[in-house]
């Protein structure tokens, strides 16, 4: 035994000899001769203090966000703190942010990134968002969180900036491609992630390739047509956490839009996605007040919109059931709806497009000369007005550039100051044209391209020029004002030709859907079930075109009105019975509500 204990010794010695501790006692010395000369003693101010110095710098626990003495000028949500604490402790910083628009993902990440620099743990940084939201994430983390974010512009910004904001576009295109995949990341956070859900795209591949220790992924619509891009969206993030694909889609998968085993798909869904609801008990909105303005074509806009009907309706008999020419024809009479400008240039397209020879092409030139006797519009007419007696900052949204440029002109021509907005807009014009609107422009015509991910909390007036057909484009719409920072209440106008497609698209999403009065999560498990063989504009499309006369029109969307409200009592009767995708993003949100105010 003696001899055991000798060899362990003499094991350990050699380690001991080569350890040299130092130990300073100088602060002892100084204290011991004070004590001995009663002094010079220290302000009893400035130890009390250095003590609550040290006291406030103490790290009390792990889980405790440290960023948050680090921003006076932000005050998170407590769900955005709740976020950021659950991504740093339980999801060791890889996480889908999901949630529903404008709920603050772009504040959350924020908050996850400027903990993790604080810990030490984050330096070098990559952040790819749309072109036209660079600016603006850049300028967030700047002001609200001290964050030293900068827009890439040159090469060598890759290497020497530690915080980069970028476009996808021009992070994998040459040469930055090369350049990005050399470097190692700490950090990738992915704005508007759900444009990856395609494993076959250079996007998605891009990002495979990239390497990163931790990875936030941000969007609204994590899965939307089919669960494989939830797949390829968790897989990306972090690779084999739901299995191989074809475990995948044994285990969880009964067809492309139905899951199964659910509670086991949410539980590994919860390990990587939070996803918090505008309805929830924490987060305040403020009220939205809508109000739908029905407007009478004036004799001659009549005499164009049924000309151009009539057009299409023959035009569909001769097309058959090509869906393509389906939806092209109908764009026809949406356009007319919404002015001259943006059906002429489309009619003059099929003019130069239809053979000489071809009767089609006599038809087409009848219709542009019924645009040449319109001398108005009367929806233009009726936006002057509006915009008078609002007497503030409005957005207005047009699906078409056309109207767009005719809207321009015309607010123009009445002294009223108006900016563009559009998704052909390079990135520095689009920063300009959001200043002007926010500083001196009272309005801001939008298309739909153009609303992208643009926050707009400044403004509280918004008239939907035109409406879109899929109700959830037009609830990305009013999210760009209805949002958190929001501190009015948000008013929407509707303006709709009576006797058009129009009236019928608006009563069936205002009255059928009661679509401004639903929070995403109804309107999205309502589409879902709706929309199981075809998507809803497919399916109007369909219907406006077969009709034989508006009592008919009236009655199919009667049927599908009533088809919605039977959905609608089964969701409200049955939250716990999957619908395709939300009861899955559901598991991770809390429960419904909402509040809207509607004026006829």
């Amino acid at each position: 035994m003696q001899t055991q204990t000798n060899e362990r010794k003499e094991h350990v010695r050699p380690f001991n000899e080569h350890v040299q501790l130092h130990f300073d006692r100088d602060w002892f010395e100084e204290l011991h001769a004070r004590a001995l000369r009663n002094g010079p003693w220290d302000d009893w101010t400035l130890y009390q203090l250095a003590y609550e110095a040290e006291q406030a710098s103490l790290i009390n626990s792990f889980d405790e966000l440290q960023c948050l003495v680090h921003i006076p000028q932000l005050t998170p949500m407590p769900h955005q703190i709740d976020t950021a604490k659950k991504v740093l402790t339980e999801m060791r910083g890889r996480a889908i942010l999901a949630d529903e628009v404008g709920l603050g993902k772009t504040i959350e990440a924020g908050l996850i990134l400027k903990e993790y620099i604080i810990r030490g743990l984050v330096k070098k940084v990559l952040i790819l968002v749309p072109a036209s939201l660079v600016l603006q994430w850049v300028r967030e983390l700047n002001q609200k969180f001290g964050i030293p974010a900068v827009a890439q512009k040159k090469e060598y910004m890759w290497e020497q900036s530690d915080i980069v904001v970028a476009s996808m576009d021009t992070a994998k295109r040459d040469p930055h491609r090369d350049i990005v995949l050399g470097l190692e990341y700490d950090m990738l956070i992915i704005d508007e992630a759900h444009k990856l859900k395609n494993k076959k795209t250079t996007n998605y591949q891009f990002i495979t390739e990239l390497r990163k220790k931790y990875c936030l992924l941000l969007t609204a619509t994590p899965v939307q047509n089919d669960l494989k891009e939830l797949y390829n969206l968790i897989t990306l993030l972090k690779p084999g956490h739901l299995g191989g694909q074809g475990s995948f889609q044994s285990n969880f998968v009964v067809d492309k839009r139905i899951p199964k085993n659910e509670e086991q798909l949410q539980q590994e869904l919860s390990k990587v996605m939070i996803r918090n609801r505008r309805s929830d008990g924490n987060v305040s909105f403020t009220k939205r007040i809508v109000r739908n303005i029905p407007l009478t074509l004036s004799p001659d806009e009549k005499a164009l919109y049924e000309g151009v009907t009539d057009f299409v309706k023959g035009r569909y008999e001769e097309a058959g059931s090509d869906l393509s020419s389906v939806l092209s024809l109908v764009t026809l009479q949406r356009e007319v709806c919404s002015s001259r400008d943006a059906v002429f240039i489309t009619l003059v397209n099929m003019f130069k497009k239809t053979a000489e020879d071809s009767p089609v092409r006599a038809k087409i030139w009848e219709l542009v000369e019924l645009i040449r006797g319109i001398k108005a519009n009367t929806k233009a007419e009726k936006v002057i007005e509006l915009v008078k007696e609002i007497n503030d900052k409005v957005i207005i949204f047009t699906e078409y550039r056309a109207s767009q440029e005719y809207l321009m002109q015309y607010l123009k021509e009445h002294k009223i100051t108006a900016v563009p907005y559009r998704g052909g807009m390079n990135r520095g014009k689009k920063d300009w044209m959001m200043d002007l609107f926010r500083n001196r422009a009272q309005v801001l015509v939008a298309t739909e391209a153009g609303g992208e991910g643009i926050n707009l909390q400044f403004c509280h007036h918004m008239i939907n020029f035109d409406l879109p057909w899929n109700p959830m484009r037009v609830e990305q719409r009013i999210g760009r004002v209805h949002r958190l920072g929001q501190q009015d209440d948000v008013k929407i106008y509707n303006l709709s030709t009576q006797g058009t497609i129009e009236e019928y698209i608006l009563s069936l999403l205002h009255e059928k859907i009661n679509m401004f009065e639903l929070v995403i999560g109804e309107l999205d498990t309502i589409l879902e079930r709706l929309e199981q063989t075809q998507s809803l504009e497919n399916h109007l499309a369909r219907m406006i075109l077969s009709s034989r006369s508006e009592d008919d029109m009236r009655r199919q969307i009667d049927d599908l009105g009533r088809s919605i409200s039977s959905i609608r009592s089964e969701v409200g009767q049955s939250a716990q019975e999957p619908s395709r995708f939300s009861s899955l993003l559901d598991s991770v949100a809390g429960p419904p509500a909402g509040q809207v105010e509607v004026s006829p």
